[in-house]
C-alpha cells in the first residue's frame, strides 16, 4: 500500500525577508536592456549612450526617493557590498586623514555589518557593540555613552531583519551629529515599509539592495553625503566615479530603481494591508501553539516580520515539515540558516541559546492573503505537537 503523500493545498511564501519575487513591472522595464538595449554605458556610440542614459535616468529616481542628490547615489552589487564600502571606505579614509579609528555597531547588526566591523578591529581599529534591550532595541544613551573623540562612525540598522524591531535611527543620527560622528544604516529590510528618506533619518550613509523589495538580485544602492570622505575597496576604473569600478549592469541598476519607485508610491498601502495580515498570524500562533513566544518589539516592529521562538523544537525541523505543506518560512535570517549556530539576534536580546534553536520567522509580503494566513495557523500548530512527541525526554 502506497504512503499517503502530505496534505498540500496551497502554496505559501513567507520568506519575503529573505528575498522578494521580482515585481513583473519591474521585468518590464529591465528587459530592453537585457536584449536590443545591451551597450556598455561607458561606450561611446549610440549602444552606449542610450544604456549610459539610462544609468543616469535611473540614478535620478533612486536619489528622487531617497530624497538626496544625484551625485550622492551609488549603484554597487549588492546590500552586502554597499555596508562593506561605506563601513570600509569611511574607516580607512578617516585612518588615512588621522581623524580616528574608532567604529560602534549594535549587537544585533546583520553580518554583513558586523563581520565587517570585526575584520577592521583585527586590524587594528577600535570597535565597541552596543547591547540591546529584550526586544532588541539599541537605546540611543548607549550610543552617546559610547561616542568618543577617535569614533568615525557609528552604523546601526534601520530595522532588525529577523524580528522586526525598529530601530530609533532619527533620534541616534541627532546625538550623532551634535557629537561629530558619522552615521550609517543598513536600511534593506525597511525599503517596502518605513520612511527611507535620508534627510528625515538624519543619516550621512545609507545601503539598500533591490531584491528586498521586488527587484533583482545583484544589485544594491549606497547614500554617500556630499562632503562624506570614503575610500574605495577595489580598483580598475572610473565607474560609479571611482567608488566602486567595474562595467555597470543597466538592466539591474534601472531595476532597482523601479522597484523603490514602486515601493514608495505602495508603500502606504502595503503597510495597512501587510500589518493586518501579520497581527493576524501573531495571534493565530501564540494563541493555538503552547510555549510559543513572540521575538522582537510588539509595537515597534516591521509590518511584515512576525518572529516567534517555541519551546521543545527545533527551527530547522519546523521548516522541513512547513516545506511538506508547501509553506515556506525561515528560522533567523537567509544569511545563517545554513549554520547550527542559534541566531545572534536572538542570543543578544537574553534569550538562551537552547531556546533560541526553536526559533522561526514568518516574513510577509505585498501578495500574501488572508488565505494564506489562515492555512498557516491551521496547519502549524499540528506540526509542532508531532515534533515534540518525537524530541528526545527533557528537550
Amino acid at each position: 500500500m502506497k504512503k499517503a503523500r502530505p496534505e498540500r493545498s496551497r502554496w505559501v511564501y513567507l520568506d519575503y525577508a529573505a528575498t522578494t519575487p521580482l515585481d513583473p513591472r519591474v521585468l518590464e522595464v529591465m528587459m530592453p536592456y537585457m536584449k536590443e538595449k545591451f551597450g556598455n554605458p561607458s561606450s561611446v556610440h549610440s549602444w552606449g549612450r542610450k544604456a549610459r542614459e539610462a544609468v543616469e535616468l535611473a540614478r535620478k529616481q533612486v536619489a528622487d526617493n531617497l530624497g538626496c542628490r544625484t551625485s550622492e547615489i551609488y549603484f554597487t552589487g549588492t546590500t552586502t557590498t554597499s555596508d562593506n564600502l561605506a563601513i570600509q571606505g569611511v574607516a580607512r579614509a578617516a585612518k588615512k586623514a588621522g581623524q580616528g579609528n574608532h567604529l560602534i555597531t549594535s549587537s544585533i547588526e546583520h553580518h554583513g555589518v558586523l563581520d565587517t566591523c570585526q575584520a577592521l578591529r583585527r586590524e587594528g581599529f577600535k570597535l565597541t557593540v552596543l547591547p540591546v534591550d529584550k526586544y532588541g532595541l539599541v537605546d540611543p544613551k548607549d550610543v552617546e555613552k559610547a561616542i568618543d573623540d577617535k569614533t568615525v562612525l557609528v552604523t546601526i540598522m534601520d530595522a532588525n531583519n529577523e524580528v522586526g524591531t525598529i530601530e530609533p535611527i532619527k533620534e541616534i543620527s541627532q546625538i550623532t551629529k551634535r557629537k561629530g560622528a558619522l552615521l550609517h544604516t543598513d536600511a534593506a529590510a525597511a525599503v517596502d515599509y518605513l520612511d527611507v528618506n535620508v534627510k528625515n533619518l538624519g543619516v550621512d550613509l545609507m545601503t539598500i539592495g533591490a531584491h528586498k523589495f521586488g527587484g533583482p538580485k545583484g544589485v544594491g544602492v549606497l547614500y554617500v553625503k556630499k562632503g562624506v570622505e570614503i575610500e574605495p575597496l577595489t580598483f580598475g576604473g572610473h565607474h560609479e566615479r571611482g567608488l566602486w569600478p567595474g562595467t555597470e549592469a543597466p538592466a539591474l541598476i534601472v531595476g532597482i530603481a523601479e522597484a523603490l519607485e514602486i515601493a514608495t508610491q505602495e508603500r502606504k498601502e502595503a503597510v495597512e494591508k501587510v500589518t493586518r495580515l501579520r497581527d493576524r498570524l501573531i495571534k493565530g500562533v501564540l494563541t493555538k501553539v503552547s510555549d510559543s513566544q513572540l521575538t522582537g518589539h510588539p509595537a515597534k516592529r516591521l509590518p511584515d516580520i512576525a518572529s516567534f521562538v517555541i519551546k521543545g523544537v527545533e527551527g530547522e525541523a519546523i521548516l522541513l515539515m512547513l516545506s511538506d505543506k508547501g509553506i515556506a518560512a525561515s528560522s533567523g535570517s537567509a544569511c545563517t540558516s545554513g549554520t547550527l549556530e542559534p541566531s545572534h539576534v536572538l542570543t543578544a536580546m537574553g534569550i538562551p541559546a537552547e531556546k533560541a534553536h526553536g526559533s522561526l520567522r514568518f516574513s510577509l509580503g505585498k501578495s500574501t492573503t488572508q488565505e494564506d494566513i489562515d492555512y498557516v495557523i491551521r496547519v502549524l500548530p499540528g506540526i509542532i505537537e508531532k515534533l515534540r512527541k518525537m524530541a528526545p525526554k527533557g528537550i
